[in-house]
């Protein structure tokens, strides 16, 4: 258990919890914690969903500048490959992952949302990367999974400017997938990795390693990725569960073991 990240699992989903008062500056610390956190998250079988979480003030307000600005420049390069192999860590996790999101999720803090599978928002939140004016970029991949989420011309907007989305227009823009009132962010995250809880975890991991891995590359190879994944299924117990529950009591009956 770390001292500013911890993983705590109830009831199938882990809720990652970020505890760095007063915004969850990631400085090296959080970082090396965030990553051995995420691993673990992968790795336990009674984790089947994951919510990243950083309390009911505030998601994360980004990076440490205090902490970056000491740096030398071979500091900061080790610095970041260690922060966007973090982040990847996250998008990795073989799990449904949904960050629900309050108050602020700036630069690192947003780019970590952005290796989430979904976002909740509360209806006060404010999102950005405001890296450009501090005379640097975003490099956690906010020029990249941002891009990707929302189109190029969105992002260079939000990236050139450095200026923060409200709610409404990051719920627009597709930052966010859902807006709620700022109380029941948790609580509508809790209700949306539960459903995944009891699931097939197996084609749940391949689902996101299709869909994840089928965007870095044309679509033939993406096809041929799904058919692997697809057939490979046929390995499991879920899969034989699934079909013969089907067959012999109908759909959306099946009792799935994750194996």
């Amino acid at each position: 258990m770390g001292e500013f990240v911890r993983l705590e699992a109830d009831g199938g989903i882990g809720t990652i919890r970020l505890e760095r008062p007063p915004v969850n500056a990631i400085n090296n610390q959080l970082q090396a914690e965030l990553a051995e956190v995420a691993r673990e998250a992968a790795e336990r079988a009674d984790v089947r969903a994951v919510i990243l979480y950083g309390g009911e003030k505030t998601f994360c307000g980004g990076a440490d500048v205090k902490e970056m600005a000491a740096r030398s420049y071979s500091e900061m390069r080790s610095f970041g490959a260690a922060l966007q192999n973090t982040v990847a860590a996250v998008a990795a996790i073989p799990k449904p992952v949904v960050a629900a999101l309050t108050g602020y999720a700036l630069g690192g803090g947003l780019e970590l949302a952005l290796a989430a599978d979904r976002r909740i928002a509360g209806d006060n939140v404010k999102v950005g990367q405001p890296e450009i004016l501090l005379g640097i970029i975003p490099g956690a991949g906010g020029t990249q999974r941002l891009a990707r989420l929302v189109g190029p011309s969105k992002a260079k907007d939000l990236v050139f400017t450095g200026r923060f989305a409200a709610a409404e227009e990051a719920l627009s823009l597709g930052i966010v997938d859902e807006l709620v009132p700022a109380d029941d962010v948790y609580k509508t995250a809790q209700k949306w990795a539960a459903q995944f809880a009891g699931g097939p975890a197996v084609a749940l991991a391949n689902a996101k390693a299709a869909i994840d891995g089928g965007l870095d590359g044309d679509l033939a190879s993406g096809l041929k990725l799904e058919t692997y994944l697809f057939t490979s299924l046929w390995a499991t117990e879920d899969q034989r569960n699934g079909m013969n529950s089907f067959i012999e009591n109908g759909p959306g009956k099946a009792t799935f073991e994750g194996k």
